[in-house]
């Protein structure tokens, strides 16, 4: 796709006025004080991966509600001290796959704990272990408005509450030192890593890799694409639920959560992409740290590329960024 959103000069002043719902701390707090009124219980079990030079355990934790969320942490094998860590969410569609497939962050030495995603894991890889057991009223095929007129009740706030839970289930095994966590994703991903930025005030740094669900309203305005294409279709029949929908929306947004961050950040950004303009992206970045009154941030921008971003180019610099800090 070619470039269609505003000229890189431009967006990295772009600051809008992204709404934020009254009582969006209160929400979020009293979410979190609902969840972990659950024993986290978490359970760490050792998985015959078939693989020599990488342990793994099948973990699970208590998310939203209490419901058992299912992820896969990965060790360089043998490591007998407490290891910093990586806590990965997934884009949209996906699930925790085979514990072969990312093997990066062990590799490097880093305990690596990748959340599954709570009903998705069957649009692409190799599939997922975590349902959701809460239903929804009327809803556009996904995930976007499931939930839509009312934030306790959409999808995001469970999911995103399993965000910060897999955080608090890194930070109890005793594989992982607790005062060295990161998160990371890509595009949905990127979305919860930044939802977690805002809420945990104690990470070692977050890594947001062209991030969904920043700027919402002006994503589904301006993308062509799902998952944005999701709400768009739920107004065009819904056409008195505007206002409502975009009130829901706004408790989710990574714009509000990104104000919030303390944690250095290193964002990456692609120019032509038309899933999440480059311009939702850059809302987020450029208010990253405002509460904290600035943080250390960068951007990897990918002039060339749509959705898929850096990729590789972008893991290597994660890995070598990351490295750096410890």
């Amino acid at each position: 796709m070619p470039l269609f959103d505003l000229d890189a000069e431009a967006l990295t002043r772009y600051r809008p006025e992204v709404a934020e719902p009254a009582g969006f701390d209160d929400f979020w707090a009293e979410t979190l004080a609902q969840a972990r009124q659950h024993d986290l219980a978490v359970r760490a079990e050792p998985v015959d991966a078939a693989l020599v030079l990488v342990d793994v355990l099948d973990v699970t934790f208590a998310g939203w509600g209490g419901h058992p969320v299912r992820a896969w942490l990965t060790l360089p094998a043998g490591a007998d001290a407490p290891l910093p860590a990586v806590v990965e969410y997934l884009g949209y569609g996906g699930g925790r796959g085979l514990p072969h497939e990312r093997l990066a962050w062990a590799a490097a030495g880093f305990a690596h704990l990748l959340m599954d995603t709570r009903g998705q894991g069957s649009v692409w890889g190799t599939g997922g272990s975590t349902p959701d057991p809460v239903g929804s009223g009327p809803a556009a095929p996904g995930f976007m408005t499931r939930g839509a007129l009312d934030p306790r009740e959409h999808y995001y706030r469970r999911l995103f509450t399993d965000a910060v839970r897999a955080v608090e289930a890194a930070r109890a095994l005793p594989q992982v030192d607790a005062g060295r966590v990161a998160v990371t994703g890509t595009s949905q991903g990127g979305g919860m890593a930044l939802a977690v930025a805002g809420l945990v005030p104690d990470l070692l740094a977050v890594l947001p890799d062209v991030p969904f669900l920043s700027h919402i309203r002006r994503g589904v305005e301006m993308s062509p694409n799902d998952p944005y294409g999701e709400v768009r279709r739920y107004l065009a029949v819904h056409r008195d639920h505007v206002e409502p929908v975009f009130a829901t929306l706004a408790h989710f947004d990574g714009v509000s959560f990104a104000r919030r961050a303390s944690a250095p950040t290193l964002f990456s950004v692609a120019l032509m992409d038309p899933t999440c303009p480059p311009s939702t992206v850059y809302a987020s970045y450029n208010a990253y740290g405002e509460r904290a009154g600035g943080v250390a941030k960068e951007i990897a921008v990918y002039p060339f590329n749509e959705h898929e971003g850096g990729q590789a180019v972008q893991l290597d610099r994660q890995l070598r960024w990351l490295r750096a800090r410890l």
